[in-house]
């Protein structure tokens, strides 16, 4: 190839990469591509040999933070953010402290959405792939970065890409692969190709993408195999978004008969699935591979090449790409987790109960007052009650089951329980799985703690290869032995429970189980509020626990630290304005008789005065109940809680699980009349 033709593909190849690149692409070679730091935070520093842009604790304390925006963005299209950073400490040890986030900024809400989060630290250059999901509005891409308490802290940023398509999707043509990464063998790896490369004695391809000898892919060779069934595995960037649809790429195979080529999905808990294995002979052309690919949860599609002897020829790979129409232009039946979730609040959703045994679980609605507590949802409705009805019958057995689940899915189960009255523990509360076409029941949880009046979270991870039920078992042999179960707010999710790669459902959600949230404490002293585990030390008053779990943390006012009439404010972080509805949501409690007030106001930006949206004096009830506030502020502002001490020491307030939602509140807050617990509806049950 003479020197005209070779410089017309490499600008051909410029041009192809500069049409996929967005705005809000940035190099940070010699500025910062309309990048600005957040006045409010610390700085971000340019180079000044160019490369990157940092931030570290030279121009900061430990702790503080720095906020990086970007140029205002719009996409009608999916788009890729791959960021290439680094994160350093003097600690040699793993460290939490020091974070990098990136969130999305939509123009006209209040609070930024996160997308992803990382505290690993390294001594080079570490690349991070997130999707974006395809958007009507515009955004800003906000780059967050938190000191911690090192003495030493630093995080650089050296590149941001953001391209139209997904992460999964690759040509191989840039140094980074886009974020594909080669897991180590030491003797059968996965190299790049082309570029006029010549280090493989094996007869090498001319890549897909521009079909000559300078263009790049992915191969593997068996050159260097020592031992039977040697693997090579490279491995996607994780799917952080939902998507599903067709998977397809470009292959290329010498001596098939010694070579397994199988592409497999491993979500965050390491279980490998098989998606694809090639079946088709050796051929000297790129064969077209596709394969319908469905990613409900985090996951990593990994390529794999397995060869029996070191004459086994070579495999290469390239044009990774990906369409949300499946390979068979059909849509697949998708499931929908909410099929099997139900808060017991309109009906059992599609939950069911077995009528063989008797009508073991009644849906029922507890009048709220200091004494018996009410549901979990709102501390005003339904929830599901078993052995309600005292019988002349030695015992009850109740049997809930969920819709069909389908198979090869990963799937955490959360609920809500709590027993009243239990001697016996056994099978009081289990949970069960149920393969129809096996007839077979696994149990997979059961209660063993003591019988505590308080809402309880449980989470059980489950896998299984067949369609299957979840049952909820509930089973006393001795009427003597019998208490009350109460059970609420099943929900089913696809992924792991314990995943640390899903960010919050909502941008402004906070459960107090890590810290305040950037909530500002005043006073900050014994008089104010306090995060808290477990009840509050005065008796007859105050929660027995949290609402997030049943054993969380929650804030809270000590009575017996304050005066009556003693205030203290909890006040939120600067809200952007909002150009709609937006909806507060949070939890409070307030039981005791000597409760004084809980206020909530919102107060402007540069303004004193605090415009009260909501208020609730005096005792409540038992239970934890549900806040819901509607309002509308066209300019930066806090939201406040405001807790007065009452007229004893049994006026504890607590609040908990606040979250800031865009729109209207779906629901309207229920008004309370209090029961003093000798009325003659006191304990009235609703079935």
């Amino acid at each position: 190839m003479n020197l005209r033709c070779l410089l017309a593909v490499q600008v051909l190849q410029l041009a192809r990469a500069l049409e996929s690149y967005s705005a809000g692409s940035c190099a940070f070679e010699d500025s910062t591509c309309g990048y600005e730091t957040d006045t409010t935070a610390l700085t971000w520093i340019l180079n000044e040999e160019g490369h990157y842009i940092s931030v570290d604790t030279s121009r900061g304390t430990s702790g503080d933070t720095a906020v990086l925006l970007s140029p205002e963005l719009y996409t009608g299209e999916w788009s890729c953010v791959r960021l290439i950073y680094q994160i350093a400490s003097a600690s040699e040890l793993p460290l939490d402290s020091i974070i990098l986030n990136l969130y999305i900024r939509v123009e006209g809400e209040s609070l930024d959405h996160l997308l992803w989060t990382t505290t690993e630290h390294s001594e080079s250059w570490l690349i991070a792939s997130v999707d974006v999901k395809n958007r009507t509005d515009k955004f800003k891409i906000v780059l967050e970065g938190v000191l911690g308490t090192e003495t030493f802290a630093s995080i650089a940023i050296f590149e941001i890409k953001i391209s139209t398509g997904y992460c999964i999707e690759c040509d191989f043509e840039e140094n980074h692969l886009c974020g594909f990464m080669n897991r180590w063998n030491p003797n059968v790896n996965w190299f790049v190709g082309g570029g006029n490369i010549g280090n493989s004695q094996s007869i090498l391809p001319k890549d897909h993408t521009f079909r000559n000898e300078f263009g790049h892919y992915m191969y593997v060779d068996s050159l260097y195999v020592k031992h039977f069934q040697e693997v090579a595995q490279l491995v996607s960037p994780k799917t952080l978004t939902p998507m599903s649809g067709c998977l397809s790429f470009y292959y290329q195979v010498q001596q098939e008969s010694g070579i397994v080529f199988t592409i497999y999905t491993r979500d965050v808990n390491g279980f490998y699935e098989e998606l694809w294995k090639a079946d088709r002979p050796t051929s000297n052309d790129w064969l077209l591979g596709e394969v319908d690919f469905s990613a409900p949860y985090p996951m990593e599609v990994i390529f794999e090449v397995a060869f029996s002897s070191a004459k086994g020829g070579y495999l290469a790979l390239d044009d990774i790409s990906f369409s949300p129409v499946f390979c068979s232009n059909q849509t697949a039946t998708s499931f929908s987790p909410l099929q099997a979730s139900c808060t017991f609040e309109e009906n059992f959703c599609h939950f069911y109960q077995d009528y063989k045994d008797g009508s073991g679980w009644s849906r029922i609605k507890v009048k709220p007052n200091a004494y018996r507590p009410g549901d979990h949802t709102t501390g005003t409705g339904f929830y599901l009650l078993a052995n309600t009805k005292f019988t002349s019958q030695p015992g009850y057995i109740g049997r809930l089951y969920s819709p069909t689940l389908p198979e090869n899915l990963q799937y955490c189960l959360r609920f809500y329980y709590a027993l009243f009255g239990f001697f016996k523990m056994r099978d009081s509360l289990a949970v069960y799985i149920f393969e129809e076409n096996h007839i077979v029941q696994e149990k997979i949880w059961s209660v063993s703690e003591i019988p505590q009046r308080v809402w309880t979270q449980a989470e059980i991870p489950f896998r299984k290869p067949m369609p299957c039920k979840v049952v909820f078992l509930s089973w006393c042999r001795n009427f003597w032995d019998c208490g009350i179960v109460a059970l609420d707010d099943i929900s089913v999710n696809l992924g792991s429970c314990h995943s640390a790669d899903m960010p919050p459902d909502f941008p402004g959600e906070c459960t107090f189980e890590k810290n305040d949230c950037a909530f500002t404490l005043q006073p900050r002293n014994r008089h104010g509020w306090h995060r808290r585990r477990s009840p509050t030390p005065t008796s007859y008053t105050g929660p027995t626990g949290d609402h997030t779990t049943g054993v969380g943390h929650y804030m809270y006012i000590e009575a017996s630290n304050m005066i009556y009439g003693q205030k203290a404010q909890l006040i939120s972080r600067l809200l952007r304005k909002t150009f709609g509805h937006q909806c507060l949501i949070f939890f409070y409690h307030m039981y005791g008789r000597g409760t004084g007030l809980l206020n909530v106001y919102l107060k402007m930006h540069g303004s004193k005065k605090e415009i009260l949206i909501w208020r609730r004096r005096g005792e409540q009830s038992i239970s934890w109940l549900r806040g819901l506030i509607e309002y509308t502020c066209d300019k930066s502002h806090q939201i406040i809680f405001e807790a007065i001490r009452g007229i004893s020491i049994r006026s504890d307030i607590a609040i908990d699980d606040i979250s800031f939602q865009k729109g209207p509140c779906k629901e309207m807050e229920e008004t309370i009349l209090q029961s003093s617990g000798y009325s003659a509806d006191f304990n009235e049950i609703e079935y």
